[in-house]
């Protein structure tokens, strides 16, 4: 694996408004590695791939990918910049109206001029890289939740691209799905010579397939490390995500006052 860095968020800081989403983060991203982001719901995981993407510009501190600083970038650099990144969306998002076969061929005949036969000939092989060549005259209605999974993962790759994000995609899948989608992210970055970063709560199946994971808690990195760094953490947050334990760091119960005082409050006795 390269040591070149693709990905850098250095002290990065969002807010819509008033309202602060990410405080200080920094993590990066070498060229090669699949990078997982975890975190409870509304910690500002999907924010961070937005700014990645360039969706979403950094209040303050710096976001480069391929060593290009996306806030110095005009808007047909920044297209350009995202023509090299895939994009795998929560449940797919594939295309209602069209195939198996017209969704993956959908970027290819956006953002290049090849030739008709050579885009069919791409699609053919992306779909068979996940198993799905068969389906390839399919709507995403005629197909299962784990293969419309996988139909927007052919998608996503359609332009080789240098960087893959994924967005929850083990959301909704059986567990024979989700082995199969968390091979599929692994074995296509790796021949791909990607990097991917993967937002996602289901930290099992993610450990299995990451080089590295950042967890993040109130807009900011609280730990990271390798997947057997993380496995025997004992730091508290890390150690009740892991564990699925209902109360820690993040605790069960929402701030309330004393629920004896409550009660006599209410004058029961």
């Amino acid at each position: 694996m390269s040591d070149t860095t693709l990905v850098t968020l250095r002290d990065v800081r969002f807010a819509y408004g008033e309202r602060e989403i990410l405080q200080g983060v920094n993590l990066s991203v070498r060229r090669g590695q699949v990078v997982a982001i975890m975190g409870g719901s509304g910690c500002g995981k999907t924010t961070l791939l937005r700014l990645v993407g360039g969706q979403l510009r950094a209040s303050s501190g710096s976001v480069s990918v391929g060593g290009r600083n996306l806030a110095h970038l005009s808007h047909a650099e920044l297209y350009a910049l995202r023509r090299r990144m895939g994009m795998l969306f929560q449940f797919g998002a594939l295309f209602t109206d069209l195939s198996a076969f017209d969704n993956v061929a959908f970027p290819l005949r956006e953002h290049t001029d090849l030739p008709s036969e050579l885009v069919h000939d791409l699609v053919l092989m992306k779909l068979n890289a996940v198993g799905l060549r068969g389906a390839e005259h399919l709507k995403p209605a005629e197909l299962s939740g784990g293969m419309a999974r996988r139909v927007a993962l052919a998608r996503a790759v359609a332009l080789d691209p240098m960087l893959i994000m994924y967005d929850e995609p083990f959301a909704g899948l059986d567990p024979i799905s989700l082995g199969i989608i968390g091979q599929l992210i692994r074995r296509l970055n790796d021949a791909l010579g990607a990097s991917s970063i993967i937002v996602t709560h289901d930290v099992h199946e993610s450990l299995d397939i990451v080089d590295y994971v950042y967890f993040v808690s109130n807009g900011r990195i609280v730990a990271e490390g390798t997947p057997d760094e993380i496995r025997v953490s004992t730091d508290p947050f890390v150690h009740q995500f892991v564990h699925a334990e209902a109360d820690g760091p993040v605790p069960f119960h929402y701030p309330a006052p004393p629920f004896a005082e409550r009660l006599f409050g209410q004058g029961v006795a």
